[in-house]
């Protein structure tokens, strides 16, 4: 329960189906050490007291778990290595991968609890055909959260639960209204919670002792076009902030870390044919045999995309997109779909342009 609206409802719709359920908010990191103020990030005293009060006015219990040096170790530290890498990481991910889920998922176990819950917006099913679980898209599209759970893996979704999947989000503050929670009408979150304010590369210099070095920014044929502050400021597909004057706008196109160059290009030159993926895992089957016609998600709020799936090894990938797409970078999430179903996903290794 991270004292929000959403696994405030979660845990509210438990209780009103008579299970027997306690609460538990994640301390993931020192707002301190991160160099933040700590009522500008999840964390917070406050929210962990948002929890403690939806669970005293539920009647269940409240803990909190210090899963902070597995935070640091598995989302924060991979973050700073993929940025360092000329990659642009998704935290999001490796938090639910790793803490929310893996570890979480581990001291369930230790406690003898069956279910872990959590206020996404995804559902779980059971197919008899298959003997699988399957992992769906949440029934509100425009909060979907089944991109950044493509990691679940089948002992893991036989233990969860997602008592939202079938709400949309007007439906849940009205819940929380219901139910007379403070924090129905709170404000989500759109940063990364360890680095509010969004400067990436200021939080990685602290981290890391380090300090980004300029270079130069260039077009794909090698010519000089300016300066650049840093490649962990980029990301792949940015236009706006990029400082090079031309005929016409300029996107990222890729970052050359071996020389520390920002290569851009015109958007008609920026698009990538399809993406090589690494790290992949499988929900919907445990493998493909041959090509796959199917859907595609390259980022978080991308619509799925019509492409051809091939498996190159037992966790690669290499997806082929029917129309070109823009702003495929590698260290995001590729997420392949059947229809409202994950079929599987990993990370974008590399773009084929």
């Amino acid at each position: 329960m991270s004292g929000g609206v959403d696994s405030s409802v979660a845990a509210a719709l438990l209780t009103k189906s008579n299970l027997i359920a306690q609460g538990v908010t994640l301390k993931l990191f020192e707002n301190a050490d991160a160099g933040i103020d700590s009522e500008k990030a999840c964390c917070s005293l406050q929210d962990a007291e948002d929890a403690r009060q939806v669970c005293l006015s539920l009647g269940i219990p409240h803990f909190i778990y210090n899963f902070s040096r597995t935070f640091g170790k598995d989302v924060i530290d991979r973050f700073c290595d993929s940025y360092l890498a000329g990659e642009t990481p998704n935290p999001c991910i490796d938090c639910n991968r790793y803490v929310k889920f893996a570890a979480l998922q581990q001291r369930r176990s230790e406690l003898g609890i069956d279910y872990v819950a959590t206020g996404h917006y995804a559902r779980r099913t059971w197919d008899e055909q298959s003997g699988r679980f399957l992992l769906k898209c949440g029934l509100d599209s425009n909060k979907d959260q089944s991109y950044v759970l493509y990691h679940l893996t089948q002992d893991t979704l036989a233990h969860m639960l997602f008592p939202l999947g079938e709400l949309t989000k007007p439906q849940v503050r009205v819940i929380a209204s219901e139910y007379g929670f403070d924090n129905a009408s709170k404000a989500e979150s759109q940063d990364i919670c360890f680095v509010p304010d969004g400067d990436y590369p200021s939080f990685i210099e602290r981290r890391r002792d380090c300090r980004f070095e300029e270079g130069e920014i260039v077009d794909r044929q090698g010519n000089v076009l300016g300066i650049h502050h840093g490649l962990a400021a980029y990301t792949i597909g940015q236009r706006k902030g990029i400082g090079v004057a031309a005929a016409e706008p300029l996107y990222v196109f890729a970052k050359d870390t071996a020389h520390n160059r920002l290569v851009v290009d015109v958007a008609s030159n920026v698009l990538c044919h399809g993406v090589l993926v690494r790290d992949a895992n499988f929900i919907a089957c445990e493998s493909i045999d041959e090509p796959l016609r199917c859907t595609c998600k390259t980022h978080y709020r991308q619509s799925p995309r019509a492409c051809t799936m091939v498996q190159t090894d037992s966790t690669s990938l290499r997806i082929t997109f029917d129309e070109p797409q823009r702003a495929c970078a590698p260290g995001q999430a590729a997420v392949a779909y059947a229809n409202d179903t994950v079929i599987c996903g990993g990370t974008i290794d590399s773009v084929i342009a």
